[in-house]
């Protein structure tokens, strides 16, 4: 497979882990530019991979001749400029969730990139972890029979600042979007209707901040299915990350990552590590096949394995939470679409 010469925009958290995994671990791929208005972060960032390019302008990285594409991994507010500017130069692009918190807006950029020719690819990267890829293959294959209900858990071990509660779109935009993405993939199937019941019992700065932290939320597809997920922005025993599959022939299920393996059994009881404490330790992997496949994508010329279709769909679920919340009723999709 030919080299694919890729350019970072966005220097900051997000953007050190994709950099870090293209350099390290995709053969095939490496990072040509990397741009941030915070320009010393990006230097820094390019000094430890040996990255020679460096500019505070994206469009440094866009306007770039030997980038094939570009990973969009700056503030939610700049995507759909950054989309837009990127199609427009012919690059296919890498952009992380949510593409934006307005369909109107995600809407005008995948025109963009219709038009342009060019790929897209929204980073969900839990659909990329691998025991998450098992459950979505044993469904295809009917292990399972007909999905009756699936159960998410997704709780955090620490709240954000209420301050990015304020301008990330809400926990049901930067957080429980990832759970709505997970239930469209292992269903195989669009949400119907969904309802909430939320509130907040961590923080209540982030009430103040008009967001919530604790959340049951319950989704019906139109396959007929039912999932059920968890949110909460603090376990105190650390990133808590389940999902169970139940249908007609039988149940899969998967646990949390932990450290090591080995149980301590005493007069006491029985003792175990804590989870994985962060999303980058519990999604190592699932980052590394996210980027590889979108390598793959390019050079062979194959469908994405999520799209910015995928994306929107995300952000429609997200925005018909929120309105089941707000008005305490269950919200039909067609009431957003």
């Amino acid at each position: 497979m030919k080299k694919i010469n890729l350019g970072v925009i966005g220097a900051g958290r997000i953007g050190k882990v994709h950099v870090e995994t293209l350099m390290q671990n995709i053969p095939q791929a490496t990072v040509t530019i990397i741009a941030d208005v915070d320009v010393d972060e990006a230097c820094k960032l390019a000094e430890r991979f040996g990255i020679k390019n460096v500019s505070a302008d994206y469009m440094e990285v866009v306007n770039n001749k030997d980038v094939d594409a570009v990973i969009i991994c700056s503030p939610t507010n700049t995507h759909v400029q950054y989309i837009i500017d990127a199609a427009n130069a012919g690059k296919h692009i890498f952009c992380e969730k949510p593409v934006d918190i307005s369909p109107v807006e995600i809407k005008k950029a995948l025109d963009a990139v219709e038009k342009a020719g060019v790929m897209l690819m929204v980073g969900f990267n839990r659909r990329f972890d691998p025991n998450f890829m098992k459950v979505r293959h044993m469904v295809d294959e009917g292990k399972v029979g007909d999905v009756h209900i699936v159960k998410i858990t997704s709780r955090d071990p620490a709240p954000p600042p209420a301050e990015y509660s304020a301008v990330s779109g809400g926990m049901f935009m930067d957080m429980t979007i990832h759970d709505f993405d997970m239930a469209r993939y292992i269903t195989n199937s669009e949400v119907k209707e969904v309802f909430v019941k939320a509130g907040v019992r961590i923080d209540k700065a982030i009430g103040e901040a008009g967001d919530v932290d604790t959340a049951i939320i319950t989704l019906e597809f139109e396959s007929g299915a039912f999932c059920v997920i968890d949110n909460s922005r603090k376990a105190v025993y650390g990133y808590d990350q389940r999902l169970e599959v139940f249908g007609s022939a039988g149940m899969v299920s998967v646990d949390n990552n932990f450290p090591e393996t080995h149980k301590f059994y005493s007069a006491n009881g029985v003792h175990r590590s804590l989870p994985l404490n962060f999303f980058m330790e519990r999604y190592t992997e699932s980052y590394a096949n996210e980027m590889r496949l979108f390598c793959e994508a390019i050079a062979n010329g194959t469908a994405l394995p999520v799209n910015g279709n995928d994306g929107l769909a995300a952000v429609l679920v997200a925005l018909a939470a929120r309105k089941s919340f707000e008005e305490d009723r269950p919200v039909k999709l067609d009431e957003i679409k």
